[in-house]
């Protein structure tokens, strides 16, 4: 029997199997493909901070997978932790060459429509995009109440060597006692139909390598291959009034408009004007000075 004292391994929770990394690789890394090598990690600090070190030496479409993340990376230098094997931490290198650098910027966008498309589908659960980098779930309210809005992953990208390290983080079978703030949800509180970390991780990258190819054959023009209005289309953050934290400590209260051609949020403020936010923290509110959705 074993001591309730003793360290996790990697079987001890039966519901949360570990992934199987040979079917991953038989199914993935195909002659033409995007995805060039994966490798899934027992624990790591971040899939992002060990691709970039290693960038020099990667080809692209090379993948890291980490069963658990002690010190996982949101925007901000926000920390991101979950128990082990309850989600999906993941980091792709990309070397977009031939798209000019200045839409590059389009990637993390990319990758949120990439993997609220491949959940939606693999999950059978309604995916949103809160502007820039959140993946959001809907998650059923106390005693049958409403549904509440609760984000369910992110994104982060880097730039690194001669490409960009972009990072997917996902809720996958988080139980509401592990959520880290009460704003948190996971696919299997949002009623997931299946929560096979496999099945989800294959149509993330599948449905990455779809959009990336887009793009790039488009030489990163994001209207003139649909990224632009597929973001749109899933943005939950659009229609609202929201709050716009700037860097800085600057604020700006507006109605979320529109996705501009460079990927920024456009407010349309009370004074008549618009104005693309590029960065910042937003929150979506009631009303234009109401409190929070």
């Amino acid at each position: 029997m074993t001591s309730p004292d003793a360290p996790h391994n990697r079987w001890s929770d039966l519901g949360r199997p570990p992934l199987n990394v040979t079917a991953l690789r038989r199914g993935l890394l195909r002659p033409g493909a995007l995805w060039t090598s994966l490798e899934v990690v027992e624990s790591t600090g971040s899939t992002n901070s060990d691709l970039a070190g290693r960038a020099g030496a990667l080809a692209e479409g090379a993948v890291l997978v980490a069963e658990e993340q002690t010190a996982g990376r949101g925007r901000l230098e926000r920390t991101w932790t979950a128990p082990p094997r309850s989600g999906l931490f993941l980091s792709v290198y990309l070397e977009p060459s031939g798209v000019p650098m200045e839409r590059w910027g389009w990637l993390p966008l990319l990758a949120g429509v990439a993997a609220a498309t491949g959940l939606a589908k693999s999950a059978g659960v309604d995916m949103a995009l809160k502007w820039p980098n959140d993946l959001l779930v809907t998650v059923a309210g106390a005693a049958g109440g409403p549904g509440e809005e609760r984000k369910a992953g992110g994104i982060l990208a880097e730039r690194a060597g001669d490409g960009v390290v972009v990072g997917i983080g996902v809720n996958v079978t988080l139980r509401a006692d592990e959520l880290p703030t009460p704003a948190a949800g996971s696919l299997g509180l949002a009623g997931a139909v299946s929560t096979d970390r496999e099945t989800l991780l294959r149509a993330v990258l599948r449905s990455l390598e779809h959009w990336y190819g887009q793009w790039r054959a488009a030489d990163g023009d994001a209207a003139g291959c649909g990224l632009q209005a597929a973001y749109a289309a899933g943005c939950a953050t659009l229609d609202r009034s929201v709050r716009a934290e700037l860097p800085g400590g600057k604020a700006l209260i507006g109605e979320a408009v529109a996705i501009d051609g460079d990927g920024r949020l456009v407010l349309s403020t009370a004074d008549g004007l618009q104005q693309p936010v590029s960065a910042g923290d937003i929150v979506h509110l009631r009303g234009a000075e109401g409190g929070l959705t």
